[in-house]
């Protein structure tokens, strides 16, 4: 789609270039929600693929993962093969209601920063214990985890002026073991509940619970739960308030599938 009321792209090649003053700034990267719908409020794009972020680095600490890394460079990534987590990559991206040619153009960190509750680079960077590297318009950052950056249905901590640089995602994670769930109320339909389970090398369990909740949720337990632990804790944990409601589904659906979900990963992982 158009953006009629854009009368200024600017292509940064360094963070000192970055200038969001003014009214009606947006940051670009993929631009695969920027240009499907009218944006009338814009009146500027801060093209942010101008500062050549590699886009998926292997580092010492674990998976450093560019805002501006594709979804499909994430899928094709070469890492470390005792990385047992590597299929949730591909699993959270099929969760994505958008093709492969989407993948193409779709970042992470556009997918991070849109914060809707079906976002499932969200999903794969809560559930994987991912930390937020973001830059502050003054020229300081901060670290935040990925579970706390989203806060609600579309809103997250970023204040006007900061820009998300990049999540890094843990090496003891990475070696996890995992299993996904996913449910729509279509088969093409946007996600209803996706659900991650994850047992460390220590035997540590953590699941994660996002679309069915306007934020993520990870429940964590020293060991795996037993069935009814875990149907108690995912009861008492995650608010009545939390569950979304709109057309892809109601809170008490969302509520009943992800016990059902999580049973079943449960079940997978003992």
């Amino acid at each position: 789609m158009d953006l009629p009321t854009i009368d200024t792209i600017a292509v940064p090649r360094t963070r000192a270039e970055i200038d969001t003053s003014g009214a009606g700034v947006a940051f670009l990267a993929g631009g695969t929600w920027l240009f499907s719908e009218p944006q009338d409020d814009l009146r500027k794009l801060v093209d942010l693929t101008g500062l050549g972020w590699p886009p998926i680095t292997v580092t010492d600490d674990g998976l450093e993962l560019a805002a501006t890394a594709t979804i499909e460079q994430l899928v094709s990534a070469q890492v470390p093969g005792t990385w047992k987590a590597q299929p949730l990559f591909r699993e959270c991206a099929s969760a994505l209601l958008a093709s492969f040619k989407i993948w193409h153009s779709a970042t992470v960190g556009g997918n991070l920063c849109l914060s809707l509750p079906a976002g499932a680079m969200i999903t794969l960077c809560a559930a994987l214990d991912g930390s937020a590297l973001v830059w502050r318009s003054d020229g300081s950052q901060y670290r935040v985890p990925v579970l706390d950056f989203v806060t609600g249905a579309g809103r997250n901590v970023l204040l006007p002026g900061e820009v998300l640089r990049s999540v890094t995602l843990p090496r003891v994670a990475l070696r996890s073991r995992t299993a996904f769930r996913k449910v729509a109320l279509a088969p093409l339909g946007r996600s209803g509940a996706v659900l991650v389970g994850r047992v460390d090398a220590g035997g540590e369990f953590a699941l994660t619970v996002t679309a069915a909740t306007d934020r993520p949720y990870v429940l964590r337990f020293p060991t795996l739960p037993a069935a009814d632990e875990l149907r108690r804790a995912i009861s008492s944990g995650i608010p009545g308030r939390a569950w979304y409601d709109d057309a892809h589904g109601s809170p008490d659906w969302r509520a009943a599938v992800t016990q059902t979900l999580a049973q079943q990963i449960r079940e997978e992982l003992v």
